[in-house]
């Protein structure tokens, strides 16, 4: 609620004036329908929204932002206009449907996901932000009366993969359409402001980094609660200090708390104690550290209740304080139990795996964890069984039913993206009723889904991004500790981090204080988008429709500051060439002349140990099997015989036999310079250098043919010689000369002027340097458009007209309604007829190819495909991706993703009419994942019956492909009510 003591009597005055305006409006309309008041950030965006006005709205998690984005479906409602509410993530979507229908009306509101559509032309739709984005690229029916849209979770726009598409939308929306964005907090809301007013009109930016539930920082040191920082310090206290936040207030519309005299915190002088106890014992070889408990007990710290409750479970106090040695992090059910004895329940624990969160429910059930009553027992196993009524009895096992519903009657619950969809909403709603109390789950469940506790816990501060292991940005830890704190429910928010051994509470610390971090584009054209664009602007109006884009406005921003670079090291150039000016002549003649002296003479040194390199390969890549050798370095200098060849490597690495008897591969790095074949020996056929016997053999004729009289014998490294050289020494003499030749050579200040000289020659490669930098920036998402069209037009896709301009081509009006990462390679294949063979089962397998992404690195040969059809599609789509990939390369486009066939048989057995068991034995798919992958198809099945001038027979074949895979569990999981 906004703050109504202690305000002045002007701020009085102009509440008690607004209240006067907004009698009668459709705003005051609105606040009778809430339980609640307004907040100022509320307010001053909902005015925005009334006025029409676009607004940008950033706040922390939990602020309620989305209450704007409910005042925009209001109005339109009201006002009889279409309002579209989009989110990032199906799982999202389903929740705002639900919310929605519930308050306005199901026959009012209506759902639209690449795999559900339920009462698509309602007055409000709720969608995923790629289904609006094709509405617009079709010039969709649906869009008639649209005068609002929500773009929930905007910050999504960063995402490398699918980011792009928010701006799309935000560019190509009509302009009579208000867009109501809403942020999380980022640190140029100001700059994302700025570029909404150029490509939407009139932009309201509304800040908040006030939370409306107090947020307190801890580390939990085996059982016990530590503060964080020393003194008991909040997350508004922290967002205020101008040390740990980019941009303060944002425009006139801007609401932001004012604590411009705050300091960073200090970090709990107790962990830092314990972290250099650490450090010392280890130092020493030893466990005895000093006690790593105690620490202040601020705010948010609350005594354990009664030791016993009727919910089972031991609740006595947990907090004995860490023993002598290491603080060793608390097992999950200490950490559950703990919190529970301390009310801090319900709890999130964020763990970066999905077997761990799965682990983390199964340790808690077998410590005999109980958080729940009989009544609630009976309450979680009637919602449970209701939900899951449908479920077929034969995927229960394999599902991990039994598993997952044991965890719910104890209050604990796993929560990823490998669990069944609806799983994981029943999971959200037994969580939101207070019935589930501790719930184990990776980052996902911080985007957006509606789900806060009074407690979040962080098991480590490091996840595994797909390539390493990395630290949290301090964003991503604002995310997750953001949903600590349930408004109208808690008093306080805790945010807890697992002491582990070699903690940095100063890492943490900063985690925790910094707010920094910016909204980055990662917009760029793609296939589809450039040819959507073609066909209804032209190539022209498509250059300057591109250049609107957030990239390309914070490109051009960030020229500005070059610019303003390069213009204060000029003036700082024309200083340096001054204190260099020599009364004798022209210095920097001179300067330029030393110069090129010093880079010839380190090139010339630089060559010939190139080419002692290159002649060193070569070499090497020569040798043939049999070839006896001298290895001149290494550990395993001597005699060798050549049994592998290397030739095609781009640095050899042959397989040798050493007179040792060992078998090893060599280096470039054993020779000082060209290796030459002493000896030819011939290698048995069926030689094996595992077996004692044959490498006694052959070392015995390497050693008999050393042994012979002198031969002939190959000189193959003679063409291996060094080039000539004369003509740089003579370059090098000639650079001398005139060097002593020039009449600043005899100048007595000869080498202070050459000092300011070396100045003004690195500060000038540097400037040059930003002035490439600033060439770089301008037009870049133009130039990369260019390169897109001209890979299409190479291809065919797009033509020019009589007139001159582009077109698309019959193949390229298919590549318009194909969307997708491998959209272009979809389309190539549509044009060969890499489909045309294929029954509706094979159809779906295929498809798999061309949307599924495995985690891992597939290894191992090409599987076996189910039929010889299928077989061939996969032939073909391979060749074109090649191809492809050798296009783009050549281009400089980012490459297209080889298709994976890892789903091909679970699918084919699928779409065969096997059950979910058998579709995924003998794979490591979970089956929450298969279901996901499995709509993806469905998806894109639906696109290509879809697609235009198409053989007849294709479009029914889809659709029968989509109604054999939408059956089962898939088809449960549609929507759960």
């Amino acid at each position: 609620m906004p703050a109504s003591e202690n305000i002045s009597p002007s701020e009085r005055y102009l509440a008690a004036k607004n209240r006067v305006a907004d009698q009668g409006t459709d705003l005051e309309e609105f606040r009778a329908t809430l339980a609640f008041a307004l907040d100022d950030f509320q307010d001053t965006a909902c005015r925005a929204v009334e006025a029409g006005r676009g607004v940008l709205v950033a706040a922390p998690t939990g602020a309620g932002k989305t209450i704007v984005g409910e005042f925009a479906v209001y109005l339109a409602l009201k006002r009889g206009h279409k309002a579209f509410y989009t989110t990032p993530i199906k799982a999202l979507s389903n929740q705002k449907f639900q919310e929605l229908a519930q308050k306005y009306g199901a026959e009012n509101v209506g759902l639209l996901t690449g795999d559900t559509s339920i009462n698509s032309e309602a007055p409000v739709v709720v969608m995923t932000t790629e289904v609006l984005r094709n509405m617009l690229y079709a010039d969709s029916h649906t869009l008639a009366g649209l005068a609002y849209v929500v773009m929930d979770e905007v910050h999504y726009l960063a995402d490398r993969f699918r980011g792009a598409v928010w701006e799309e939308v935000i560019i190509h929306l009509p302009s009579e359409v208000s867009v109501i964005s809403l942020s999380a907090t980022v640190s140029n809301a100001e700059e994302f402001g700025a570029w909404l007013g150029t490509v939407r009109g009139d932009t309201a930016v509304v800040v908040s980094e006030h939370r409306p539930v107090p947020l307190w920082q801890h580390v939990m040191v085996r059982r016990d609660l530590v503060d964080l920082f020393a003194e008991n310090v909040a997350f508004d206290e922290i967002a205020g200090s101008p040390e740990n936040t980019a941009t303060s207030g944002v425009g006139k519309s801007a609401v932001t708390n004012n604590n411009a005299g705050s300091k960073t915190p200090k970090i709990n002088p107790e962990l830092l104690k314990l972290a250099r106890s650490e450090s010392v014992s280890i130092g020493r070889g030893t466990s005895h550290g000093r006690r790593g408990g105690g620490g202040s007990r601020g705010r948010g710290y609350q005594q354990p209740s009664n030791a016993h409750d009727e919910r089972g479970g031991q609740r006595g106090n947990q907090n004995q304080g860490a023993s002598q040695g290491w603080a060793k992090a608390a097992s999950r059910p200490q950490v559950i139990r703990a919190l529970d004895s301390q009310d801090l329940l319900p709890a999130i624990t964020f763990i970066f795996s999905r077997a761990a969160c799965d682990a983390a429910v199964q340790q808690c059930a077998a410590a005999g964890l109980w958080l729940t009553s009989s009544d609630e027992q009976a309450e979680i196993a009637r919602r449970v069984d209701t939900a899951c009524a449908e479920l077929p009895d034969s995927d229960r096992d394999i599902l991990g039913f039994w598993g997952w519903r044991d965890g719910l009657l104890r209050g604990l619950a796993a929560h990823h993206a490998g669990m069944l969809p609806s799983f994981k909403e029943v999971v959200e709603d037994l969580f939101a009723d207070g019935l589930v109390r501790a719930v184990f789950a990776t980052e996902t469940l911080a985007l957006g889904i509606n789900m806060p506790a009074r407690t979040v816990i962080l098991e480590k501060l490091e996840k595994y991004n797909g390539e390493a292991h990395v630290g949290i940005t301090a964003g991503e830890y604002t995310q997750l500790t953001g949903r600590a704190g349930r408004r109208g429910i808690d008093v306080e928010g805790h945010a807890v981090v697992l002491w582990q051994p070699g903690t940095d509470p100063a890492a943490v610390g900063g985690l925790a204080s910094k707010r920094t971090y910016p909204l980055n584009s990662s917009f760029r054209p793609t296939y589809n988008m450039s040819i959507n664009l073609v066909a209804q602007f032209g190539r022209a109006r498509t250059r300057d429709i591109l250049e609107s884009s957030f990239a390309q406005f914070q490109a051009d921003r960030s020229v500005v500051d070059l610019a303003r670079q390069v213009r204060s090291r000029e003036e700082s150039l024309a200083g340096y060439e001054k204190s260099m000016t020599c009364h004798l002549g022209d210095f920097n003649e001179y300067a330029k002349l030393r110069r090129e002296l010093s880079d010839h003479e380190s090139g010339a040194s630089k060559s010939k140990a190139k080419q002692r390199r290159d002649s060193v390969v070569d070499s090497v890549a020569s040798l043939r099997p049999g070839d006896v050798i001298m290895v001149q370095g290494g550990r395993n200098a001597g005699y060798a015989v050549v049994l592998e060849a290397d030739a095609n490597a781009r640095v050899p690495r042959p397989g040798i036999l050493g007179i040792d008897r060992e078998y090893r591969r060599l280096s470039i790095h054993d020779f000082s310079g060209p290796v030459e074949a002493l000896a030819q020996v011939r290698v048995p056929k069926g030689f094996n250098p595992k077996v004692p016997k044959d490498k006694r053999n052959l070392l015995a004729a390497v050693e008999a043919k050393l042994n012979e009289p002198s031969q002939q014998r190959p000189h193959r490294s003679a063409a291996f010689g060094y080039a000539d050289s004369a003509s740089e020494n003579e370059a090098i003499a000639t650079l001398r000369r005139n060097l002593r030749a020039h009449p600043c050579h005899g100048c007595s200040e000869r080498e202070d002027h050459a000092r300011w000289s070396e100045r003004w020659w690195k500060l000038r490669k540097e400037t040059d340097g930003i002035v490439r930098a600033i060439q770089a920036r301008t037009n870049t998402i133009a130039r990369t458009f260019d390169r897109v069209i001209d890979l299409l037009a190479g291809y065919g896709f797009v033509v020019a007209d009589d007139a001159g301009n582009l077109r698309p081509s019959e193949d390229g009006q298919r590549l318009r309604r194909v969307y997708g990462e491998k959209d272009l390679l979809i389309a190539l294949a549509l044009r060969q007829g890499a489909f045309s063979d294929l029954d509706a089962p094979e159809l779906a397998a295929f498809v798999t190819s061309l949307v599924y992404q495995s985690k891992r690195d597939a290894e191992g040969s090409r599987p076996r495909m189910p039929s010889v059809s299928l077989e061939q599609a996969v032939e073909d789509v391979v060749v074109l991706w090649s191809r492809l990939q050798d296009a783009e390369e050549s281009h400089r486009l980012p490459l297209t993703s080889e298709p994976e066939l890892g789903l091909v048989w679970p699918m084919y057995k699928w779409a065969k009419g096997r059950s979910l068991q058998d579709s995924l034995h003998g794979t490591d798919l979970a089956a929450g994942d298969f279901v996901r992958w499995t709509k993806q198809v469905i998806d894109l099945l639906g696109q290509l019956s879809q697609v235009p001038s198409l053989p007849a027979g294709f479009s029914p074949v889809c659709r029968q492909a989509m109604d054999l895979v939408r059956r089962g569990v898939v088809a449960y999981t549609a929507v759960v009510d």
